[in-house]
């Protein structure tokens, strides 16, 4: 796995950055860093995942450094993707059980994961230039699933570039449980992220997160507002 191509694991190869992508120097010198200390890990832009024909896309913020960017899939590996998988699962939205590692064999129903960030930035925090740089693959992939309906941002990184990426106005504020739906028709919601710090202090609590996937379900066989 350390030395396969973003493009292999991926449901839109086509959208992928390449595993040694050089566009953003402070994230590729450590990804170099990580590939000499930890070489079994991904160390690599992580590739989305799950289903080519989602109706509902959910954007991450970036690689946690020993969740994705360790395992090479969203949400894998950290605290994050506990309540993460969990959710998904609860609503229908996976199928299998949740392990921590890419080999457990979840399938995602319906759903597809992308980064706003595809790989790993010091201490979680990508800089501006940098979330910009990768909006490029942002775009290729929510342009790459025609059958979207729904998009949650998680967090209000992903929310922002997300809108940037679906041609919205920069006046489309982040706040949990927001929605505004795009000129594309499609409805962007967004979410506090699944982080520990967010759900330890309380900011974010699982019937919180729920309620976002509960509201995308509601637009499921439609793509006006219930």
């Amino acid at each position: 796995m350390p030395f396969a191509s973003p493009a292999d694991f991926s449901p839109i190869p086509e959208a992928e950055a390449p595993r040694d992508c050089p566009l953003c120097p402070r994230l590729v010198a450590l990804r170099q860093q990580l590939r000499g200390e930890h070489p079994s890990w991904w160390n690599a832009p992580v590739p989305a995942f799950g289903d080519p024909e989602a109706w509902l896309a959910i954007v991450g913020l970036a690689p946690g450094k020993k969740g994705a960017n360790r395992t090479g899939r969203p949400f894998t590996g950290d605290y994050s993707g506990e309540i993460f998988y969990s959710t998904l699962l609860k609503f229908g939205l996976a199928e299998g059980k949740y392990s921590g590692e890419a080999e457990d064999r979840v399938k995602l129903v319906g759903t597809i994961v992308v980064n706003a960030v595809k790989c790993l930035p010091p201490s979680n925090r990508p800089l501006p230039v940098e979330v910009a740089t990768c909006r490029n693959f942002l775009e290729a992939s929510l342009a790459s699933i025609s059958s979207v309906k729904v998009i949650i941002a998680l967090g209000q990184i992903a929310h922002a570039s997300t809108v940037k990426a679906l041609h919205l106005p920069n006046s489309v504020r982040f706040g949990h449980g927001a929605e505004t739906e795009a000129p594309s028709g499609q409805v962007l919601l967004s979410s506090y992220h699944c982080s520990r710090q967010n759900t330890n202090t309380g900011r974010l609590s699982a019937e919180m997160f729920e309620s976002v996937f509960e509201r995308a379900l509601s637009y499921r066989s439609s793509t006006s507002r219930p």
